[in-house]
Order: structure tokens, then C-alpha cells, then sequence
């Protein structure tokens, strides 16, 4: 799946390309198409070599974690729901900690210590994969889940929003937690769907019921602040959790006796060899979603979509926000510049720009994550990874469309 639409990606570039050259007479189409490819080449380089000294420290530390047993504890307090949706993995296994561990992060935006945690998640689930160019069952829930990942607290957006002048930057507060929240839900309903995963389970359902009173509890205990605040104490909140985290992981592998530098040596290790590792899918990724962009693919679809909409009688207000939409799933950095586009264009407290914050709040840039977590672990064959997280991303789409209707009020 992923193979087709990577090819999709440079002939539908190529052919808009060819196009604009002779029907449209723009002769600069190839010049920028090259520029593009040796660009986000050099990006995705960029992007590792970045993520090399993140991944070193927080696998280092997630080593510490291991050696000293947390990771054990963790999978077997979760081990009766894991059972039942990830039945191949064992209850022993440290990958059920380091999944608690990414999901942690990724609610509270923590984006920096959300992907070494999955990369390492994503490898400990391959140990128990016995086909190791295939994805299993439980990598795949993984991914979708993490692809779709619920965002407690939407630090960058609510920042956007302040720096441009917003009157009330948390407006978008509520609608992307619900957005997200509920585009997770769905991403795993599919995934459960294709693997028949008994949803019905009384064990299931407690826990559904107890991660449903996190999220309510969480999003009303930040509801109930100031809107001023709200953002800056995020943040500190998050922050503060996960240095204390960190501290509490070293104190703890002290009192197991754990040799803890040489275990943080020893997980840096694999941090590096890891971020080596992923260079090439990551190329091969972003040098395809930036030809895309070029090519001005996504402004035909953009163009299309808003025709479509007016014809079969729907409000369009929405549509100027799309093209944040249409690139979240492929680039993040992408979908953020599309974003502040879109802020610029009509105004930080206009409609398109309430829908585009919420959009980039409540989904997640489906094939940089595969790219990244597949890659970590050379799996090819994805199975039903990319079109469940699509559906995902879809549904994000959609709710983050009509949350946008339903919370905005007009300044």
C-alpha cells in the first residue's frame, strides 16, 4: 500500500507538471519539481540528524527504565487489556510500557519525547513479529492509534494564535480535543473491525470508560482556567511530568542496583544506530510529498473540493481551510505553513482559520509516522496500517469541520 502511493505521488506530479509546461506555458514547472526533490532531501537528512541526540537521550533513558523493571510493571498493570487487543504480545514484555509511555507524551504534546518513545515501541513489538518484513496485528493498532494520537494540550496552535494576535487563542481548545479524541477512537474501531478484536469485552470496556474520565477530567480541569494561562500552564505541567519522570526512573534503577550510565550508554547506542537507520524511508518520503506540493496537485483538489461542495448545496465556508486538511497527513511542517497561510490570508480569528487550527490539532502526519516507525524496524508490507489511519485522518478531518460550526463565535 504504501509502495502505490508513494509511485502515486510522482506521477500525479509528473502529469501536472506536464500539464502546466505545454496547456499552461509554465516552463519554470521542472526547475521548481528539481528544487524541491534536492530541498526535501536535504530536510529529511536535517530531520535525522536532528532527532539523532533526542533519540540517543530518550532511549537511553528508556534503557534505564528496562533494566530496572518499570517497563515490567507497567505491562503487567495493563497486561488485561493488552491481552485482549494485542493477544501476541506477551505479558512480560517491556513494549507494553513503552506504548504507555508514547501515548503519555503525545497527549501532552510532547512531540520530542513522543517519537523515540514509539521508535522504540515499534522495535520491542518486532521482537515478538515472527515475519519480520510484514507487519503484525499489534504494530499495526500501534501505529494507527499513534497516527491519530489524542493531543491533551495543543502547545504550537495555541501559540500560533497568541503571537497573531488572536483575541482568544484557547477558543480552539475544546473542539481539537474532541476532534482528536473521537478521530482516535474511530482509528482504533477500525483497526479492532479488521482484526476482530471483541469491543463488547467487559475488560475493554472498563478501560474505554477510565481513558474516556481522563480525557473529560483533563479537559475540564483546563477548561476551568483562565484562557491566558491556559496554554503556559500547560506546558509547565507537561514539562514538569516529564523531568520528574526521568528522576524518578534514575532514583528507582539506584535502589534495583542498576548500573544506570551504563545503561544509558548502551539504549543512546541504539538511539543512533536507529536514527541512521530511518534516513533513506524518510528521503523517500518527503522528497515524494514535496513534488506533490509543487506540482500544484493540491490546489486542483482544493479547487475541486470547494465546487463540489457548492454544487451539492453544502456551506463552503470551511473550504479555504482545506489545504491545511489535505497536507497534515503528509507533511507536518507542511500542513503548519498551510496553517499560518490561512491565518494571514483571512484574519486569526476568521472561520477558515478557527477550521484550520482544529484540523492541525486533530490529526496526525500519517506517512511521516510510517515512514519513521516502519522504517526503524525495515517493514515493508503494512497491511491495513495506511488505510485504517487514513479513515482516521478522514474522520479527524470531518469532526474537526463540524466542531468548527459548532464552537465558533464570530468577534
Amino acid at each position: 500500500m504504501l509502495n502505490y502511493a508513494w509511485v502515486g505521488f510522482f506521477i500525479c506530479a509528473f502529469l501536472m507538471a506536464i500539464c502546466q509546461s505545454f496547456f499552461i506555458g509554465n516552463a519554470q514547472i521542472w526547475t521548481l519539481l528539481i528544487n524541491e526533490i534536492f530541498a526535501s532531501s536535504k530536510l529529511a537528512f536535517e530531520i535525522c540528524l536532528s532527532l539523532t541526540g533526542i533519540l540517543c537521550f530518550w532511549l537511553g533513558i528508556m534503557k534505564i527504565a528496562e533494566a530496572s523493571g518499570i517497563m515490567n510493571l507497567l505491562a503487567r498493570f495493563l497486561h488485561p487489556l493488552f491481552k485482549r487487543i494485542m493477544p501476541e504480545v506477551p505479558a512480560e514484555s517491556p513494549a507494553i510500557g513503552s506504548i504507555v509511555m508514547n501515548m503519555a507524551a503525545n497527549m501532552l504534546g510532547l512531540d520530542n519525547a513522543a517519537t523515540p518513545m514509539g521508535i522504540r515501541a515499534m522495535e520491542q513489538l518486532q521482537e515478538h513479529n515472527p515475519r519480520k518484513d510484514t507487519a503484525s496485528n499489534a504494530q499495526i493498532l500501534f501505529m494507527v492509534i499513534n497516527s491519530s494520537a489524542v493531543t491533551l494540550i495543543p502547545i504550537t496552535i495555541l501559540m500560533y494564535r497568541a503571537q497573531m494576535g488572536s483575541a482568544n487563542p484557547s477558543a480552539v481548545f475544546i473542539p481539537i480535543l474532541l476532534a482528536t479524541s473521537l478521530s482516535t477512537f474511530f482509528g482504533f474501531l477500525c483497526v479492532a473491525f479488521v482484526q476482530k478484536i471483541n469491543l463488547f469485552n467487559k475488560v475493554i470496556l472498563a478501560y474505554l470508560l477510565a481513558f474516556v474520565l481522563l480525557i473529560g477530567g483533563a479537559t475540564l480541569g483546563f477548561y476551568r482556567l483562565d484562557p491566558t494561562v491556559r496554554a503556559e500552564v500547560s506546558a509547565e505541567v507537561g514539562n514538569f511530568i516529564i523531568f520528574a519522570l526521568i528522576i524518578f526512573f534514575i532514583c528507582y534503577a539506584l535502589l534495583k542496583k542498576v548500573k544506570v550510565y551504563d545503561a544509558f550508554v548502551e539504549g543512546a547506542k541504539d538511539g543512533f544506530t536507529t536514527a541512521v537507520r530511518i534516513i533513506p524511508y524518510l528521503v523517500a518520503m518527503l522528497v515524494a510529498i514535496a513534488v506533490l506540493r509543487a506540482s500544484g496537485v493540491l490546489d486542483y483538489i482544493v479547487l475541486g473540493l470547494g465546487k463540489f461542495f457548492a454544487i451539492i448545496g453544502l456551506n463552503t465556508d470551511f473550504v479555504p481551510a482545506l489545504p491545511t486538511a489535505i497536507m497534515k497527513p503528509l507533511s507536518g511542517s507542511g500542513a503548519r505553513a498551510m496553517m499560518i497561510e490561512t491565518m494571514n490570508t483571512y484574519g486569526v480569528d476568521s472561520f477558515p482559520a478557527f477550521v484550520s487550527s482544529i484540523i492541525q490539532g486533530s490529526t496526525e502526519t500519517t506517512f511521516y509516522v510510517l515512514a519513521v516507525y516502519f522504517g526503524a524496524v525495515k517493514i515493508t508490507k503494512i497491511r491495513h496500517a495506511l488505510p485504517c489511519a487514513l479513515l482516521a485522518d478522514l474522520m479527524g478531518i470531518i469532526l474537526a469541520i463540524t466542531f468548527a460550526y459548532l464552537f465558533y463565535v464570530k468577534s
